[in-house]
This record gives C-alpha cells, structure tokens and sequence, in this order.
C-alpha cells in the first residue's frame, strides 16, 4: 500500500515529467519556459529528498544510507545537466538518468516505500507538510563554460557505474 511519502514524491516526479515533455514537444528544440519550471521543479524536488527525505529514511533505518548515496550520486548527475543551455542533446541525457533513478525510488522495494515503512503512517504525514512548505530553491542562469560539459561527463559515469554492480547478471 502506498504511504504518504510515496504518494506526495512519485506525484510530483508525474509533474515533473509533464513540465519535461511540454518543454520538448517540438522534439528539435527545448521550450525554455516549461523547461525553465521543469529546471526549478526539479532542484526543489532534488531538495526535498536530499534535506528531509533521506535524512528521516536513514534515522528510522540507518541501513539504507547505502541506497540513499547511490540516489545522492544520481542527484549530482541530475543537476550537473541543468547548469548548461538546455538542448535536446542535454534532454536526452537527463532522460536517461530519470527512468531508473525515479524506478529506485518508485519500486516496491524505493526508498518512498522505504521510508513509508520506516516512519510509520503519521511521521509520514508530518514530512509531507514540510515538503509542501520546502522552499524553492535559488537559481543560476545557464553555464555553457568549459568545464560543465566535463563535469557533466564525469558525473553521468559515476552515476552509471555505481548501479552495474547492483543490476542482475542477463
């Protein structure tokens, strides 16, 4: 059965794949406007779990700080790709990286359902508020220096290679 952490966390990845799509429906082009609610929705997302989500996870069952670091490498991959200029090619990364980062936390076994578990029906209740009134966070403009697309190479991989080790063998 769904908790309310679960609940409040996977509706707001549904919106935040909404925002995604509006902003890439002309497939050759990003929309800077939803991408813009989609650039913020996500760091404010990403805030939440980072600040009172996995906090309260790892208190109430301090054997899953091993998934919640795995997440944290996920969420570095994530917002390293919303520095630059959005482009497709930046979309068809970051979309690589949603799927099974929101599967690690949506799935029968994610830390939402974790965490559900683990805090009980009220205290579960209690973080939802405070994600609702989590603040949005600041923003940068976009950064096409240099290094970003490095540092987004560099994170993309440690992400990916933390997660081989833990996918059954086919």
């Amino acid at each position: 059965m769904e908790g309310a952490d679960f609940r409040f966390f996977a509706d707001d990845h549904r919106r935040l794949d909404s925002l995604l799509e509006a902003a890439t429906a002309a497939r050759d082009a990003v929309d800077l406007g939803p991408f813009g609610l989609f650039r913020a929705g996500l760091l404010r997302h990403i805030g939440m779990e980072e600040k009172l989500l996995f906090p309260a996870l790892r208190a109430a069952l301090p054997a899953s700080a091993s998934i919640t670091a795995k997440l944290r490498v996920d969420h570095g991959a994530l917002v390293a790709l919303l520095v630059p200029t959005p482009t497709p090619a930046v979309v068809t990364q970051i979309r690589s990286v949603l799927p099974p980062h929101n599967e690690r936390e949506e799935g029968a076994d994610g830390v939402y359902a974790l965490c559900d578990r683990a805090l009980g029906p009220a205290e579960a209740e209690r973080l939802v508020e405070k994600a609702r009134a989590f603040p949005d966070p600041p923003l940068n403009p976009y950064n096409d220096g240099p290094l970003v697309q490095r540092h987004i190479e560099t994170t993309l991989e440690l992400a990916r290679r933390q997660w081989v080790r833990d996918e059954p063998a086919r």
